[in-house]
């Protein structure tokens, strides 16, 4: 173990400003903030070329080791020594030899209200901005050890993280409602198996209904026992979600009742659903019996669901067969707008989102609602934590504000109840869901 690796357990007590000198000293000596204790093992041992199982990083151990008595000068040192390894490179999201992110282990021992958590979190912000900044402007690297300039797109970002992943833990836990998108630490030395990785990834990621829409739109869907899963025994939709849908169905027409909302906005009530999935919260905007109900729906399977159902002779319902990115344009050109707007797709990511919210701004009435269901990295608390702060900030570019309402999820959800007869997750290939707490969305305009 380094002498950096013996200071983040703070083996001595108070935690003083002596904690932080330290901590410049070895960064601005070399060390990197990302020197895991691993690579620290293996150098003792001299096994230095042996490729790394996990990353337990300084941060990491800073999280392990904070003591739960802190006094408000310790917390200071405690923030600004997570502050300065982050100015020097640390990574947020990395997985410790335990499985873990920082944020986890924080999360974990207590912590999340916090102000170290709120670092993290604000670190993990920071990070997938700047990534989606440099991906989109298509911006030139500088390769330290080549010396060659070195085009990066978001899928090869996130293949390489895959494959940094997959030599840290040996089940990859991937979300499927929505896009898990991590900071990306670009390795000065890459193994010549990358490239031959990267396109079995490649590969994997394209077969997977999960992951890419066309496989999904090509894929058996089965209804049973109260879920909706492929052939391939992934969760497109389940019952336990009846909660979430409720209170989605209710902010949807939530306008529809104030005392504020236009008449105009009033003469028709017009509700948009995209995704029917189980058809749950369908059925109980049904209920409410709105002028108009439209349908966005594509795959094939549930379209012959909603056939045999009868939803497509019903008086008020339209249904528009196909991807809400070639249905939804058209509503536009015919100046249909709506009251509420709800999305819940499979096998669409959060860049898909940034796409929808262009549409959504043109048709919703000015007091309309739009919600979602928001597992937006839900497989992990702390991305959970990210993705709430990045969805916040570009709907405020839309001049849309979002609001959250907690509310608590199925316990048998949890990773912890993965050995139960009763867990949710029985017979199903990936938990899409493992926090604690639901973040229902209400968003509208400003």
């Amino acid at each position: 173990m380094s002498e950096l690796h013996e200071l983040c357990q703070f083996p001595n007590r108070p935690i003083t400003s002596e904690y932080l000198t330290q901590l410049k000293y070895f960064l601005k000596e070399g060390i990197p903030a990302t020197y895991t204790l691993e690579e620290a093992i293996n150098y003792e041992l001299g096994k230095e070329d042996e490729e790394l199982s996990s990353t337990t990083t300084p941060l990491h151990l800073i999280c392990r080791s904070l003591p739960k008595d802190l006094t408000e000068e310790e917390s200071k040192v405690v923030q600004e020594m997570i502050e300065e390894l982050f100015s020097w490179g640390a990574g947020w999201n990395l997985i410790d030899d335990k499985g873990l992110t920082p944020g986890d282990i924080l999360f974990d021992n207590g912590f999340r209200d916090s102000p170290f958590y709120q670092i993290i979190v604000d670190a993990g912000v920071r990070a997938e901005l700047l990534l989606r900044k440099i991906n989109d402007g298509d911006y030139e690297f500088l390769s330290e050890d080549e010396g060659g300039d070195i085009q990066i797109s978001q899928e090869e970002e996130l293949l390489r993280k895959q494959i940094e992943e997959q030599s840290q833990q040996e089940e990859s836990e991937e979300p499927q409602k929505q896009e898990e998108v991590e900071e990306v630490e670009e390795k000065t030395e890459v193994p010549e198996l990358v490239d031959d990785k990267v396109e079995q990834l490649k590969q994997e990621f394209i077969n997977d209904p999960a992951g890419t829409q066309s496989t999904f739109l090509n894929t058996k869907l089965i209804y049973k026992d109260g879920a909706l899963i492929t052939d391939q025994q992934d969760g497109v939709m389940m019952d336990w979600e009846n909660e979430i849908m409720s209170k989605s169905c209710d902010t949807i027409f939530k306008s529809t009742f104030e005392k504020e909302t236009p008449e105009e906005d009033l003469e028709e009530i017009n509700v948009l659903n995209i995704g029917f999935g189980m058809g749950i919260i369908d059925t109980m905007i049904q209920a409410k019996n709105p002028t108009h109900h439209y349908i966005c729906e594509a795959h094939p399977d549930v379209l012959t669901k909603l056939e045999e159902d009868g939803w497509f002779t019903k008086p008020n319902v339209t249904v528009l067969k196909g991807r809400w990115q070639d249905t939804l344009p058209e509503l536009l050109t015919k100046g249909i707008f709506f009251n509420g707007i709800y999305y819940d797709t499979f096998s669409e990511h959060y860049t898909d989102m940034l796409d929808l919210f262009d549409l959504i701004v043109g048709l919703l009435k000015p007091s309309g609602i739009f919600s979602f269901f928001n597992g937006l990295g839900a497989d992990r608390q702390i991305i959970y934590d990210v993705y709430k702060k990045i969805a916040e900030i570009d709907l405020n570019n839309y001049g849309l504000k979002i609001t959250f309402e907690e509310l608590e999820t199925p316990k048998l959800t949890l990773k912890e109840f993965d050995n139960n007869d009763e867990s949710i997750w029985n017979g199903i290939k990936r938990p899409y869901w493992r926090c604690q707490t639901y973040y229902h969305p209400e968003i509208r305009f400003y």
